[in-house]
């Protein structure tokens, strides 16, 4: 018997890989557009710190609400469909396997071949089996609610922490300068240190997710010295 030796991965670190990101992306985004626009409205300094304040609690609370509704309902799919998977087994189990044999027989296996695969497989985890290659269900990809909406809160909270800490430190007369940059520096780590996780393209991450965050903070100071500017 061969020694059997466990690889890791990227593809294992998905499930809070994108959770992470989007989380932190969104914390960034989200804060640094705030505080521009109210800037943006000639409003006081203290009003910009209250608005970045309350984005940060709302945004990190709506980021582990979201993640967590949209991955339970991801969750309760799988299990429902494991569930009828079950039932056949319990009700065909012949026509299962046959089924399996087929799946293995259109990725290229011979038909005899796939016929012991598919009955050797049975025998040892009929269920788990057909999750994998009937489903697609397996452990990397299984929906994790909880991890997800721990994981988009939290880095949600440190991505809007940066913006806000420039807003303490920075001048007001130059603020939104001060502001925008600084979270554009951010965005691009994030989007490097995401890529070097996943092992992507640097530049490609880092220039996707600063082009999307300048878009967001630019069109968000242009309705707050407009509406500021009205008022």
């Amino acid at each position: 018997m061969l020694p059997y030796h466990r690889e890791t991965h990227r593809t294992h670190r998905i499930g809070w890989l994108r959770a992470a990101v989007l989380g932190a992306n969104d914390g960034i985004v989200s804060t640094a557009s705030l505080i521009v626009g109210i800037a943006a409205s000639h409003a006081a300094h203290d009003d910009i710190v209250l608005a970045g304040v309350a984005g940060l609690v709302a945004g990190a609370m709506s980021m582990a609400a979201g993640e967590y509704v949209s991955v339970s309902s991801q969750a309760d799919t799988e299990q429902a469909d494991l569930a009828r998977e079950r039932k056949e087994l319990d009700d065909n189990v012949d026509h299962e396997q046959n089924e399996l044999q087929a799946i293995y027989v259109a990725r290229g296996l011979d038909p005899l071949l796939a016929e012991q695969v598919a009955e050797q497989l049975m025998n040892h985890d009929a269920l788990g089996a057909h999750a994998r290659d009937e489903l697609g269900i397996s452990a990397t990809g299984t929906a994790r609610p909880i991890q997800a909406a721990l994981t988009s809160a939290a880095t949600f909270a440190v991505g809007a922490v940066l913006p806000l800490l420039i807003v303490m430190f920075a001048p007001g007369a130059n603020l939104i300068v001060f502001v925008s940059s600084a979270s554009l520096l951010f965005l691009a780590l994030l989007g490097t240190l995401a890529a070097y996780t996943g092992g992507s393209s640097l530049i490609k991450s880092a220039f996707r997710v600063t082009f999307w965050g300048a878009l967001a903070m630019g069109l968000t100071a242009g309705v707050g010295a407009v509406f500021g500017t009205a008022v």
